[in-house]
């Protein structure tokens, strides 16, 4: 089955994507993510969550972005010195680790984790340019793709997720959304169920690109430290997960680190089932991996968790992460689902905090 979906799913030129119909389907998103949300707290007797990631737990952290110069080409180091990775500085940040799905369930339950962070560059120490937004926020999940593809793919999957009758729901798409929610389901049954281990023992990846300045566009990546601490996972613990990472920043003596890396698209070493594509191709089809083997990370900067600075459950609600809002100049989000869950994550943040303000 998984060698399957890649005979559908993915469009392979900008003449076979249907661009027209996009602002139709980012709309449908918006009020079916808005569905989806009330629905899930509807489910569980329970106040509005996020949208999606409804579950998660929330630590200060620092970003220390690295001299990106020392010991490396200087064409290369010329591109990696983009927004704020072209200058040297420590930045505070606030990390959130959670899990993918819009319930708040068991951390055992299969499911994508993700580690979120938001990096604070309006600091005192931070030496940075005017042009630069106050902060920059960014979202990776411990997953190298979206199992979603692109608008269309979201608008399908959508429909089927909010159906009073998920079975009626499925038989009412069209032929080509039933493939699309076919690919999209494979890929999220072979993402759920990895191996379950603590979220600072996770690789985390961004699955979506952005810009690096005026001409590259980058996929990021949070590697953990080997070292990184951890107690053994009580797994009869619904919140298992969530309980591991605080005890390990409010008791271990070492806090945990991941490097953080940027991957360059190439479209002249990157090959999906053998074929170069153009630019276009890799950016708008967030379901196609870039293969580190083509595309190598570089690693730029370092986030490390802060010992004692778990946020209570108050400041954590109050926190959110927007990688198109809170984005400089030189790393705006780029591709069809950066554009399309956009709407769809502010108006969910909209309707959570306006809910719970109440």
């Amino acid at each position: 089955m998984l060698f399957m979906t890649r005979w559908f799913g993915v469009t392979g030129s900008d003449a076979e994507r249907d661009l027209a119909r996009e602002q139709s389907d980012i709309e449908e998103i918006t009020e079916r993510s808005l569905l989806l949300q009330a629905n899930a707290a509807a489910k569980q007797n329970r106040p509005l969550a996020r949208g999606t990631h409804a579950k998660g737990v929330s630590v200060a952290a620092t970003f220390k972005v690295f001299d990106v110069t020392i010991g490396r080409d200087p064409g290369l180091a010329a591109r990696l010195a983009k927004g704020i990775f072209a200058r040297p500085g420590i930045y505070p940040a606030v990390v959130r680790f959670g899990n993918a799905d819009p319930g708040k369930n068991s951390d055992f339950r299969p499911d994508v984790r993700s580690l979120s962070f938001s990096v604070d560059l309006a600091h005192d120490g931070a030496a940075i340019s005017d042009e630069h937004v106050g902060r920059q926020d960014f979202s990776l999940q411990n997953t190298t793709t979206l199992p979603i593809n692109d608008s269309p793919a979201f608008v399908a999957i959508m429909k089927l997720l909010t159906a009073s009758n998920p079975a009626a729901g499925l038989l009412s798409l069209s032929l080509k959304d039933k493939l699309r929610v076919l690919r999209t389901l494979t890929l999220v049954q072979v993402q759920t169920h990895q191996a379950i281990k603590p979220y600072q023992q996770l690789r985390y990846w961004s699955n979506v690109p952005f810009r690096h300045g005026p001409i590259d566009v980058v996929k990021y990546s949070a590697t953990p430290s080997p070292d990184n601490p951890s107690s053994p996972l009580q797994k009869k613990n619904p919140n298992g997960l969530q309980d591991e990472l605080i005890r390990h920043v409010e008791e271990d003596s070492k806090m945990s680190s991941f490097d953080f890396g940027v991957q360059f698209l190439d479209t002249g070493r990157m090959t999906y089932w053998g074929k170069r594509y153009d630019a276009n191709f890799w950016i708008e089809n967030a379901s196609v991996e870039w293969r580190e083997d083509e595309a190598p990370f570089h690693t730029i900067a370092r986030l490390t968790l802060l010992a004692k600075s778990h946020l209570q459950p108050a400041a954590a609600a109050a926190t959110y992460i927007d990688v198109t809002g809170n984005s400089t100049p030189d790393s705006t989000p780029v591709g069809s689902i950066n554009r399309a869950r956009w709407p769809a994550e502010v108006a969910s943040r909209r309707a959570r905090m306006l809910r719970n303000s109440s």
